[in-house]
């Protein structure tokens, strides 16, 4: 075998699996590595083996796009059964939809507006004197006021991010719309769905190919990409330079799980707004699955905290100093040869899983395009900063 023609996909999870699987499929000899002993990376699933419940191991993950040939590709290895994603909080003793629609602004003022109405009001909430918000929470009271804003974003994200909001940059609160209207679906996204069997089981379809080869439990070293054309590099971008300029920061998760005789909470997420609760959120995994029917039931409590040297990273931080050292990796990363740094850790950035399929199919694509052509394959295919 000519070293050209071998491939090595530095973790299991989408980004990995897909690039391997599309590689594979055009001849390639492709080897995959993972660290851990299961496919999938974060979105790994299993089933419980005393409730029979399909547990999401590392936290929920719900599947949402409108990208047509994305949602094609996960139908063509797990069928995807409806799933809405329906979000309640807990805020100041009661149950509230998230995000903010007009049930949720009449339940908390007491009210019974129309949509023109609520929509009236909350522009009187805001502090319009904030023009360009640069901050979470500028941009939190420009959009709903003080009060929706202490009572559902303010303790929450302290909690979720260990900072206050002042702190952090308004494209984060850009994410959850504000409805004038009784639609209390999380997600606007034309496709959304849970894959029947698991994420994991979506996984393994995607490397079930007889020029791919997975070996778990192997940790990665440079040393390893001797002998291959390519590195596709999905682990920590600082990880791979052995975080010689330091290591960048990430929010992690603690899970306290615990297991329920019913139905614990009537809902699959329920957040907790309030500072005073320690946790962000439970989530209940038999409602990932609502055409499942156990008795019994498995909640994970949430709990978010500053990600260590041994921790699993969830969140990249992206702040001021974060970004500093990134544009250091950055430039290192530039530097190499035959490597391509790919997915969430790989580029240090926030990444639905849609994305993070349609960034895997389009580095296949330009690697294919690249080795036909003679053309030289970018670090990034799309630049971290």
């Amino acid at each position: 075998m000519r070293a050209k023609d071998r491939i090595l996909v530095v973790g299991a999870g989408l980004s990995g699996a897909v690039i391997a699987r599309e590689l594979a499929q055009e001849g390639f000899q492709v080897e995959v590595i993972d660290a851990r002993d299961h496919v999938a990376g974060n979105c790994h699933t299993q089933r419980d083996p005393d409730t029979g419940v399909m547990v999401h191991v590392y936290g929920p993950h719900i599947f949402h796009t409108d990208d047509m040939e994305v949602w094609d590709y996960v139908n063509g290895f797990q069928t995807f059964r409806p799933y809405k994603n329906r979000v309640k909080t807990v805020s100041g003793g009661q149950v509230y939809s998230l995000p903010i629609n007009l049930h949720t602004i009449n339940q908390f003022f007491g009210t019974c507006f129309r949509p023109d109405e609520a929509r009236a009001f909350v522009e009187t909430q805001a502090d319009t004197s904030i023009t360009e918000p640069r901050t979470f929470e500028e941009q939190a009271l420009r959009f709903v006021g003080r009060d929706l804003y202490a009572a559902f974003f303010e303790g929450y994200t302290r909690k979720q991010w260990g900072c206050p909001p002042a702190d952090l940059p308004a494209a984060i609160l850009k994410r959850l719309p504000v409805r004038f209207n009784y639609e209390d679906d999380y997600f606007s996204h034309a496709h959304q769905g849970m894959p029947e069997d698991g994420y994991t089981a979506m996984v393994d379809n995607i490397l079930d190919h007889p020029d791919i080869t997975v070996k778990l439990k192997t940790r990665f070293d440079r040393t390893q990409s001797d002998g291959f054309a390519h590195v596709f590099y999905s682990g920590p971008l600082d990880g791979y330079f052995d975080y010689g300029h330091g290591r960048l920061g990430y929010r992690t998760l603690d899970f306290e799980r615990f297991t329920y005789q019913g139905d614990y909470q009537g809902c699959a997420v329920m957040n907790y707004a309030d500072l005073a609760v320690p946790y962000t959120r439970i989530t209940e995994h038999k409602h990932f699955s609502p055409w499942e029917a156990h008795e019994g039931s498995v909640c994970y409590r949430e709990f978010s905290r500053a990600c260590g040297p041994d921790d699993i990273p969830y969140y990249p931080i992206r702040l001021v100093e974060e970004k500093a050292l990134l544009a250091d990796y950055a430039a290192l990363a530039e530097r190499e040869t035959d490597v391509t740094f790919v997915g969430r850790l790989g580029t240090y950035r926030y990444l639905d899983m849609d994305v993070t399929i349609r960034e895997a199919l389009d580095t296949a694509r330009l690697y294919l395009e690249r080795r036909a052509t003679g053309g030289v394959m970018p670090a990034f295919l799309h630049a971290p900063l």
